[in-house]
């Protein structure tokens, strides 16, 4: 198949080029977002493979039908900047990555938590401009403490099972307990329980209708005092306004992102020399007790490898009329 890649980067083209010789499509990259008016670069191409900040609506859909293209291939696991119904009704199959790597994402957690509370990334600054003073560096234990973990699908599993090395105390909500987790040891609360007992809150759900703006000023007044939180998710789980607010009145210790809301505005691009007009983000790199990364969770070999891998696969599958789970229709979406 021919195939068209948006939003694409050096890694992608790396990575992609060299899974593809299992596979031997044609593909072309473009660093383009894909949107209706880009679209127009897929001309010629049987499939469109697109990312998580991609303006896959109506007008997209409408104006990859009209040039052919029959597939759309996601090369990440969500899908809510897609309209589904739209693509069913041009008749565009939706294909995703369910799963890649799930503990690329669960140790970039991890990797928050600890620079947050040992604030290397400071000491690191610190020691190359040659201070070693440790003032204002102090962290806590994390031995001891409790975790609560929202969601416990594939990465939030993961995650489990990293941050149990640290001798904590595991509390989880998700409106589908494991039990292999329960097992463990793993304890199911309520979402304001868990908010209230949590020295550290990792989120791990999709964004879905339910999980839109799950931290917001209401439940953030429910969480215990000072604690930590911490999102490799989705930028839209987080209403960032409370969160800001959340952290002038102390109420918030800390926060970890590695989404953001916004994020299409900003995320992949070199901004340095430029002047940065979102001024939620501008506020939140204010805060000491804030660390930001531009959507990387994913970004380690393994991930990359699994990702161009199952997408070519994805698209094999479609060119030879192969039934695959990993085709997402908006039936599944109501049904889920």
């Amino acid at each position: 198949m021919k195939v068209a890649f948006f939003s694409t980067k050096s890694y992608d083209q790396e990575f992609f080029t060299l899974v593809n010789h299992d596979f031997d499509h044609t593909l072309s990259f473009f660093e383009s977002k894909l949107n209706r008016y880009t679209v127009s670069l897929a001309k010629d191409h049987d499939a469109v493979c697109a990312f998580v900040n991609d303006k896959i609506n109506e007008n997209t859909l409408q104006a990859m039908h009209a040039s052919g293209i029959k597939v759309l291939a996601l090369r990440c696991a969500g899908f809510n900047n897609v309209d589904l119904e739209a693509a069913a009704h041009y008749g565009i199959t939706v294909l995703r990555v369910p799963a890649y790597s799930p503990q690329a994402v669960a140790e970039h957690a991890l990797a928050l938590i600890l620079t947050l509370n040992r604030k290397t990334h400071k000491a690191y600054n610190r020691v190359r401009e040659g201070n070693f003073s440790l003032e204002r560096l102090t962290g806590f234990n994390l031995s001891g403490k409790t975790v609560g973990v929202i969601g416990t699908g594939a990465i939030g599993k993961a995650f489990i099972h990293l941050i149990k090395g640290f001798d904590v105390k595991v509390v989880a909500y998700d409106p589908y307990p494991d039990d292999m987790l329960k097992k463990q040891g793993v304890e199911y609360r309520s979402l304001q329980k868990l908010l209230e007992t949590s020295d550290v809150v990792s989120l791990h759900c999709p964004l879905t209708h339910d999980t839109f703006q799950i931290i917001n000023k209401q439940t953030l007044a429910t969480l215990k005092e000072g604690a930590m939180l911490i999102n490799t998710s989705r930028g839209k789980l987080i209403d960032t306004d409370a969160a800001i607010d959340a952290l002038k009145n102390k109420k918030m210790g800390y926060l970890g992102i590695d989404v953001y809301a916004e994020e299409e505005k900003l995320f992949f691009k070199d901004l340095s020399e430029m002047i940065i007009d979102d001024d939620k983000i501008s506020r939140l790199m204010q805060f000491p007790n804030v660390l930001i990364t531009a959507h990387q969770g994913f970004l380690t070999k393994e991930a990359l490898q699994q990702i161009a891998t199952t997408t070519l696969q994805n698209l094999t599958d479609y060119e030879h009329g192969v039934e695959t789970r990993n085709e997402v229709t908006n039936a599944q979406v109501h049904s889920a």
